[in-house]
């Protein structure tokens, strides 16, 4: 996936042009991530531009985006458990790290992942797995 969207993702799910864009929640869009060596890995972005952190929201948009988080991760759980026997659990992270807008992030995790891996943070895979061009 190329292209401007990727320049203001919630403007373009707001416009209807985020391709990645899975499903409209109360507060914000379900998509799905940008890479997939843990199939299924998917994430929350707020609706609202220019909202950078979960303080950022009144209290009851807050709680709404906390459970449109939760319902994102139910059903990567539901998805990836029906699909490949090796699902463990999803885990769930709210970081604000690196990009300038509200997020989390829902990653499935997996028996088969490295077993240096397997109970670690996902941050810690390799470099190269955080690529499009990666299997």
């Amino acid at each position: 996936m190329t292209g401007d969207w990727r320049m203001d993702r919630i403007g373009a799910a707001l416009r209807g042009e985020n391709p990645t864009v899975l499903r409209r929640l109360e507060a914000g869009f379900a998509v799905i991530g940008d890479v997939q060596f843990l199939p299924g890995y998917s994430v929350l972005l707020v609706d609202e531009p220019g909202v950078q952190r979960l303080s950022d929201l009144p209290r009851a948009r807050r709680l709404s985006f906390l459970s449109d988080m939760d319902r994102l991760g139910e059903a990567v759980e539901r998805v990836c458990r029906r699909l490949d026997p090796g699902f463990r659990r999803v885990k769930m992270e709210n970081l604000g790290n690196t990009d300038p807008f509200l997020h989390a992030h829902v990653w499935p995790r997996f028996e088969w992942e490295p077993a240096e891996l397997v109970g670690k943070p996902v941050w810690l895979y390799p470099g190269d797995r955080w690529s499009e061009a990666s299997p």
